[in-house]
């Protein structure tokens, strides 16, 4: 049966990726909303839209299949039983499991074809949309504190968190904050419904229905085809990690799990904000991460042979790469030259968050300059993209990307 997921590397050439194109949901929100929806600032659709295609054209001349999460999901919706119980759980999440809002909204969304389903959905339902008598819905002094009866999923062109391709795998994740969770969703509709997926037995190594515990794709990173590396950070919880390691060494080929625990907070969300790998021993790494030269809390986990697992801990991160990659030299590459003012800054703006098209291969944003010239002295071609409008949603071109296959190194 052919894979469609295959994903054993950070830096196998890309051959199919999944994005989201930015649409209304990022008109959707005003100032006062930007803290609940995880935004800094309100980007202009126009041309985050025009740097956006940019990116993806750049996928597709380097010989990358793109696919949009927005279409794979309206195709997913093949019956109209699929269609209502995916309707059901997207209400549950939102707030409205029973009750006249909940059916006024399902009501609303049935009258549309299966792409404006999907389109409205991520864009958000305002209360102006549906013909309610106020007394089944907000008072008028509520109506105007919460314009929406579905809020906008204006973070979902960052398609890397809500699933991760690990091997012929993929993780389906319970998001951190409320304003993110229910855009895994759509990951769930297409594994399980899409025509090209459902009769893949792809496994899930995580779903996300976990309520305990979460983890963000930006935090998973496949270093290579048994070894993945994966943040404890603001967003990707300890238990979350030790769940997925057990899964992994039980059903698949990785033996190897490498934790590292960043900092958390909104600057740091995720270790793809900090760390990435763009060749077989080349390390983009933010400086500020660091208590000193390449110190930072690890723990290596390897299963123990009685279905448990075993930790070593490093603090010195350049050591433990070297010791689960199997390799006697790490090339560290700073953001910003390692200058405490560009370095800051240039983190701000995605510096760290490259994506690797193929091993020394890294498309990056453009305005990162001081961090870009750093990666060509190092000896990485490095693709830029326009980022004025797309970079105000504190994310790179790794966190806009979802590989779904990777063609596999040669050892």
């Amino acid at each position: 049966m052919k894979k469609l997921i295959n994903v054993n590397s950070e830096i196998g050439k890309l051959k199919a990726v999944i994005l989201h194109r930015p649409g209304k949901e990022i008109e959707n929100f005003t100032p006062e909303m930007m803290p609940q929806l995880l935004f800094d600032e309100t980007p202009y659709l126009p041309v985050a839209q025009k740097e956006h295609d940019e990116f993806a054209n750049v996928l597709r001349k380097h010989g990358a299949k793109v696919l949009y999460i927005e279409r794979l999901a309206a195709e997913a919706i093949t019956n109209d039983q699929i269609k209502n119980n995916f309707l059901e759980e997207m209400l549950k999440e939102s707030g409205y499991a029973q009750g006249p809002i909940h059916d006024a909204l399902k009501q609303y969304l049935l009258s549309m074809n299966n792409q404006d389903v999907i389109n409205t959905l991520i864009a958000g339902v305002r209360t102006k949309d549906l013909h309610m008598d106020f007394k089944h819905s907000f008072s008028n002094a509520e109506r105007g504190k919460f314009p929406f009866y579905l809020y906008p999923m204006p973070n979902l062109y960052f398609t890397r968190d809500t699933s991760a391709c690990i091997g012929q795998g993929v993780s389906i994740n319970r998001m951190t904050f409320p304003a993110r969770r229910r855009e895994s969703l759509f990951n769930e509709l297409i594994i399980k419904h899409h025509p090209d997926f459902k009769h893949c037995h792809i496994p899930i190594w995580r779903g996300r229905y976990h309520r305990h515990s979460h983890i963000e794709g930006g935090d998973e990173q496949v270093l290579n085809d048994h070894v993945m590396a994966v943040g404890i950070s603001q967003r990707t919880s300890t238990p979350a990690i030790k769940g997925i390691a057990k899964n992994l060494f039980k059903n698949s080929h990785f033996d190897t799990v490498l934790a590292v625990h960043i900092p958390h907070n909104h600057a740091l969300m995720h270790l793809d904000t900090v760390f990435t790998m763009i060749n077989y021993d080349q390390f983009t790494v933010y400086p500020g991460i660091f208590k000193g030269k390449s110190l930072i809390d690890t723990w290596t986990i390897t299963p123990n042979g009685k279905g448990g697992l075993n930790y070593q801990y490093d603090n010195n991160l350049r050591r433990a790469l070297k010791r689960v990659l199997g390799l006697s030299q790490i090339d560290f590459i700073y953001t910003g030259n390692d200058d405490p003012i560009q370095a800051t800054r240039e983190q701000w703006n995605d510096g760290s968050n490259t994506l690797a098209i193929a091993p020394g291969v890294v498309i990056t944003y453009d305005r990162n300059t001081i961090s870009n010239h750093m990666l060509k002295l190092h000896g990485i071609r490095v693709i830029t993209i326009p980022s004025s409008e797309l970079s105000r949603g504190r994310g790179g071109p790794r966190c806009m990307s979802c590989p779904l296959y990777r063609m596999d190194l040669k050892n």
